[in-house]
């Protein structure tokens, strides 16, 4: 029998964990996922790094060399994180070989206070791709209005992208702008297109959480009738904005030179309102060439219960604009929200960037 994390992927969604650490790559679990749950590839983040080394399983004997070799926290991340990709990217190498690149793929990203740094952020991801040293690792890049320059400066230069931290489909669009430049100027400089490729990772539960909030504040029976449907309805239109973009002339002329699609990668799809579906962003969310990245939780709510349709996004772009739409008309500002959901977003992963530091400096000085 099929369950439904198989049945997920047969209807084009790649299932990515969301989560990486030592103990599951050395414990074979991670490569247990690929056959039992159909699981194509792992993203990371600060917060992910900041849990699994903060818990320091599997981490003491590399921290105790780095200790010894007097290596300060921000290069002993360094150090850790990129251990831990290249060896996931290698437990994926089989998924990256016979997806045709598509997926396989590990995601490091560079560090959040970054953000607004365009040349900072591609120095360090051109550092990060260099010492992960694989071909399926992707490096994510915040989708700040710096990160867009830096998108494109990387792509062109060769290196796979996970664009990360999109709220609005105005950004998503500028997204997709910046792929498409960074394709272009590959392509002059003679880089095999086929060797490129980039997600746009499109964050879900979030939306859900401010809007909900605000509906709330609201207060109307109206309002409370539209809780807990912004999300989908902004996740889908998101769908719709790279159906119609990567459907343009100037497109056509980089697929024509063996240029991949930059694939939507629904994000943050663990639910947060204990009163939905544990499956809500995952199973509404079904369409080919998508990607979804969950935590395991999520994951295993899926295989265990989830109910998967053919598609849940195509036939539903009037209903997901009326939602917007309605929620709009009630005096809730969708880009005062993106904006905000775009700054706090950045400001959580620095947080969870600046615990990880001082945990790994803890464990720096205890080793030593």
């Amino acid at each position: 029998m099929t369950n439904p994390l198989a049945q997920l992927a047969s209807n084009g969604v790649s299932i990515w964990l969301d989560d990486l650490s030592r103990t599951r790559i050395e414990s074979g679990q991670l490569a247990e996922l690929i056959t039992s749950r159909s699981v194509s590839g792992v993203t990371t983040n600060p917060t992910i790094f900041a849990g699994s080394i903060g818990k320091g399983e599997g981490y003491d004997s590399q921290v105790s060399a780095l200790a010894v070799a007097g290596a300060t926290a921000a290069e002993a991340i360094f150090e850790i994180t990129t251990k831990d990709v290249a060896d996931a990217c290698d437990i994926f190498a089989g998924v990256y070989a016979s997806s045709h690149g598509f997926d396989g793929r590990v995601s490091i990203e560079v560090e959040p206070g970054l953000a607004n740094d365009t040349a900072g952020t591609v120095t360090q991801a051109k550092e990060l791709f260099a010492k992960v040293n694989r071909e399926n690792v992707m490096i994510k890049i915040p989708a700040t209005k710096a990160g867009l320059a830096a998108i494109t400066e990387v792509i062109a230069s060769g290196i796979s992208v996970n664009v990360t931290l999109i709220f609005s489909l105005d950004r998503y669009r500028e997204v997709i702008a910046a792929y498409k430049a960074g394709i272009a100027l590959a392509k002059a400089s003679g880089q095999d297109l086929s060797k490129i490729h980039s997600v746009a990772s499109f964050f879900v539960s979030r939306v859900d959480t401010e809007i909900d909030k605000r509906l709330v504040a609201v207060g109307t029976a109206d309002a409370i009738s539209m809780k807990s449907k912004a999300a989908l309805a902004n996740a889908r239109l998101a769908y719709e904005v790279f159906e119609q973009e990567f459907d343009k002339a100037d497109w056509a002329e980089l697929a024509g030179a063996g240029a991949n699609k930059q694939r939507p990668l629904m994000a943050s799809t663990g639910v947060k309102d204990p009163a939905l579906s544990d499956t809500l962003y995952v199973t509404e969310l079904v369409a080919p060439d998508l990607v979804n990245t969950m935590p395991e939780k999520t994951m295993e709510a899926v295989f265990d219960h989830g109910v998967v349709p053919e598609n849940s996004i195509t036939e539903k772009y009037a209903e997901a604009k009326l939602v917007l739409h309605t929620i709009g008309a009630m005096g809730i500002s969708y880009d005062e929200v993106t904006a905000l959901l775009e700054a706090e977003g950045v400001e959580k992963f620095i947080v969870s960037w600046n615990e990880l530091v001082a945990s790994v400096e803890a464990a720096l000085q205890a080793a030593k």
